[in-house]
């Protein structure tokens, strides 16, 4: 495994920790303000137990996720399309873009109400490459070199599900899985992959990174 696929990282682990995080917090209210300082200056990730002042936490399924910008990234498309295409993130940018306002909810059982994701919808995208007729699902594969996911094409196809670009109305961070992260609306926050490098059609659905273990393939808040 590169240096940059990084290591799994058992989230049974990372949940039983998230209670002395909180308590962290409470008793040391100076580190809130200084949140974005200690992700950036903590090299064994135990600030991703710890929630922010956005209301989000952060979690990453590997011990590390190589930073990715507008020099450096790219999207590609492929599998059961006419034209496979890779999108750097200028020309992202560029495309008409939908500002999706929906409550995020996660399967850890936090919540932000009335999360702003700006982004291309995917719908889109696949018409640009042209969905061939055997391509039934979408598999997304991601930077970290774990996570994937997946939706049916009638999923991937909703107006709500974006390949988000902004959070807020700010360009996406690297926390919150930027520059390009997938967006879908109305189903558990699990299915929205964070570092998003890869779409593929594929002739049927294949289980994500967390369907592997269990959670619901359809994530339907």
């Amino acid at each position: 495994m590169s240096e940059n696929e990084g290591k799994p990282v058992g989230r049974r682990v990372m949940l039983s920790m998230l209670g002395l995080g909180a308590a962290g917090i409470a008793a040391a209210p100076a580190l809130q303000g200084g949140w974005q300082k200690l992700l950036d200056a903590d090299p064994v990730g135990v600030t991703e137990l710890l929630p922010n002042g956005g209301g989000f936490r952060y979690y990453s399924v590997t011990a590390s996720v190589p930073v990715k910008n507008e020099a450096n990234y790219r999207l590609t498309i492929d599998g059961l399309v006419d034209k496979p295409r890779t999108f750097t993130l200028a020309e992202l940018n560029a495309l008409p873009q939908r500002r999706v306002v929906h409550d995020v909810q996660c399967t850890d059982g936090w919540k932000v109400e009335n999360a702003a994701f700006t982004g291309v919808p995917l719908s889109t995208l696949l018409d640009a490459v042209g969905v061939q007729k055997e391509g039934t699902a979408i598999r997304f594969t991601c930077f970290d070199g774990v996570y994937t996911e997946s939706l049916t094409l009638e999923q991937a196809r909703r107006p709500d599900v974006l390949v988000a670009l902004k959070l807020q109305d700010q360009p996406l961070s690297h926390e919150r899985g930027g520059p390009v992260r997938l967006y879908i609306a109305p189903m558990y926050f699990y299915k929205s992959a964070k570092w998003l490098s890869g779409i593929t059609v594929t002739e049927r659905v294949q289980q994500g990174y967390w369907e592997d273990y269990g959670y619901a393939v359809d994530g339907w808040l």
